[in-house]
């Protein structure tokens, strides 16, 4: 595994353990108002050599046959190797990303290696109990390991190989390379800054073009062709996810979250369905802002909308043109960054000010190693990664943050946020290292979501930032700042794996990626390309989780539950107004059930531990409509006389 380095311009916030250092993150954590982008390992980064079922440490029966006892003792040694190794590895980790040198990278490299085949070696080893009926705490704990590889190599000889050499020039395509704009070379981050302050449609245009063809390169070329690689990638992995028990990676990917594979497809369809509507009236109304702002030529109002225009590299998120969409007069009131000045924040009281918010509830303060082994502020003596990460280095209460913290309101918030997962893993510390993580691969996100979304208005009073709360007619202002983020993101953290589904089941030829890409684009987003998009190119490719093999769904999945969560924490806490304005700070009753919850890990399917705190086993996305049921009407009027759809 590579050391954990920024991807995208978009903020990764990470939630680190030791376990995630060796089988892959297994929860991805990101700011509230942004999508969370993180790196994630694949078996494609060993050094090449093969990993065989004949390593696994299984005994064979008598007979030949393994056994009920074989699998608690292969349980029993993955669970030591995990602790040993997943605490040596994280220490290494935590050393790379706040020392940033020659020797760290090297260490971190060697380490990554040494955990990836590791994780190999005991996923392929957990093959053999494949068609053993066992125990369901067993079962659960085998699975776990097998779905801990993100990118299964199969047995075959050179198998691996060549799919660490294809993973690794996939992965180098979309990290390296510069732009020529206007007679400069422009670097990708930049880019992605110009995206959202650019208001030329030609500039935006060319940007956006140009930007897809680096991971494209030269179609003639194979050993720069990123759609080739990726074509040989799904084979070789689909194959490997075959050998684990698997139609195919996608099959494998959506095993993960305890329902059969056709059912949890259903299943998110099911809840976009419960929040397109709002997302729909949305889209029309940017669509006719931006109609305003461009006219016809650019924007017509019966297309979807071209992607280029919205503010983002991939559409994802529309905050930055808030704008030319915001309401008129949608001033909220208060300025959270120049409160923080005034009442003297430095970056210390920032995070304690966020521990507080959880004593509050009840849980126990931060030990003091978190105070003198964070990183909290960036050093002046040393390059380091400014990513805000959750870490639990020892799998018990060696938790830190690591944050360039600056006092403003995005990072008070991602404050908030992080210490989330850090409550998170030390609530399930007495659990097995292989279920020391999130219920689902959304939970972790969706925590620290849940607990940024508290930071109202009146919480701010509470805490004596704020003197007055802003009357409602503040609050659609509010609401479209966070749709912009949170709904405008929701198709796309839903449709990134759709495509991959597609591909990985043979749905799509490699002929139909792009053509299959931008339909559901259109049918989920309702976005288009700027320009034709031959089916040649490869513009799934652009998005750094497609190339990085990073599944995607996990973040549609946070982005329902943060709300449901937050509903259940409001109604515990007898909240009786508007939703969006509900701040469970100091509810211990809230807190007592939302610790219940979280110490359960992934020891139990997460229907179960959703019940724990909601009360239901099902997700929902009726909090969501709830949250944001001002807006909803306020853009209902706005869009009664407009066309929408597409």
């Amino acid at each position: 595994m590579k050391p954990l380095s920024p991807t995208n311009s978009v903020r990764a916030c990470l939630s680190v353990s030791a376990l995630a250092l060796i089988i892959g993150c297994a929860a991805e954590t990101g700011p509230a108002a942004k999508a969370a982008e993180t790196a994630e390992t694949t078996t494609a980064e060993t050094t090449g050599a093969e990993t065989t079922g004949a390593e696994k440490p299984a005994r064979p029966a008598a007979d030949g046959a393994v056994t009920a006892d074989d699998a608690r003792d292969f349980i029993a040694k993955a669970e030591k190797d995990y602790q040993e190794f997943g605490e040596y590895s994280a220490r290494i980790a935590w050393a790379q990303a706040t020392n940033i040198t020659y020797d760290t990278n090297w260490l971190a490299t060697k380490v990554g290696a040494e955990g990836t085949e590791l994780g190999v070696k005991y996923a392929n080893g957990a093959k053999a109990f494949n068609d053993l009926s066992l125990p369901a705490d067993l079962r659960r704990k085998i699975e776990k390991i097998k779905l801990g590889v993100n990118v299964p190599a199969p047995s075959t000889e050179g198998a691996a190989k060549e799919l660490a050499e294809v993973s690794t020039r996939m992965r180098s395509q979309y990290a390296t390379g510069k732009i020529d704009l206007d007679g400069k070379q422009v670097a990708r981050n930049d880019l992605e800054t110009m995206m959202g302050e650019i208001r030329d449609p030609a500039k935006l245009r060319e940007i956006w073009t140009k930007w897809r063809e680096i991971p494209v390169a030269d179609y003639q070329d194979s050993d720069g062709d990123m759609k080739a690689d990726y074509v040989r990638m799904v084979e070789i992995a689909n194959a490997g996810a075959s050998e684990l028990g698997f139609d195919n990676l996608g099959d494998m990917w959506r095993a993960r979250y305890d329902l059969p594979s056709a059912e949890f497809a259903k299943e998110t369809d099911r809840l976009w369905g419960q929040v397109a509507p709002l997302y729909e009236q949305l889209q029309c109304h940017v669509r006719a802002r931006l109609n305003d702002q461009y006219g016809d030529d650019v924007v017509p109002l019966d297309q979807p909308i071209r992607a280029d225009l919205l503010g983002n590299m991939w559409a994802q998120s529309w905050g930055n043109i808030y704008d030319l969409v915001a309401p008129e007069g949608a001033d909220p009131g208060y300025d959270l960054t120049e409160l923080l000045a005034s009442a003297g924040y430095d970056a210390e009281k920032m995070v304690r000010t966020g521990e507080t918010f959880f004593t509050s509830l009840g849980f126990e303060a931060l030990p003091e190693t978190f105070w003198e082994r964070s990183q909290i502020t960036k050093p002046e003596d040393r390059e380091v990664v400014c990513h805000a990460s959750a870490w639990n280095l020892d799998g018990q209460d060696d938790i830190r943050i690591k944050m360039c913290t600056k006092v403003n309101a995005d990072d008070f918030q991602t404050v908030h946020h992080e210490l989330g997962h850090n409550f998170y893993q030390r609530a399930y510390k007495d659990r097995s290292v292989i279920y020391q993580t999130g219920a689902n691969g959304g939970f972790h996100e969706a925590i620290g979501d849940m607990i940024a979304l508290s930071i109202t208005p009146d919480y701010l009073k509470q805490i004596g930032l704020l003197d007055d709360v802003p009357d409602a007619s503040k609050d659609v202002g509010l609401l479209m700042q966070q749709a912009l983020e949170k709904i405008a993101f929701m198709p796309f953290g839903l449709l990134v794996d759709k495509w991959r589904w597609q591909v990985f089941g043979g749905e799509l030829s490699p002929a139909q990626y792009n053509d299959g890409w931008w339909k559901l684009r259109a049918d989920y987003q309702g976005v288009r390309p700027p320009v034709d998009r031959p089916d040649n190119y490869f513009d799934p490719g652009g998005k750094y989780h497609v190339p990085n093999n990073v599944s995607y769904t996990r973040y549609f999945i946070a982005h329902i539950l943060q709300f449901q969560f937050h509903k259940a924490a409001c109604e515990q806490a007898g909240w009786e107004g508007p939703l969006h304005r509900c701040s469970i700070y100091g509810s211990k009753d809230v807190g007592k059930k939302f610790n219940a919850m979280l110490e359960l890990g992934a020891e139990k399917p997460w229907p179960e531990a959703l019940e724990a705190f909601t009360g239901s086993r099902d997700m929902d996305g009726s909090a969501v409509l709830d949250y944001f049921a001002p807006l909803m009407s306020w853009l209902e009027d706005q869009n009664k006389d407009r066309q929408c759809g597409w």
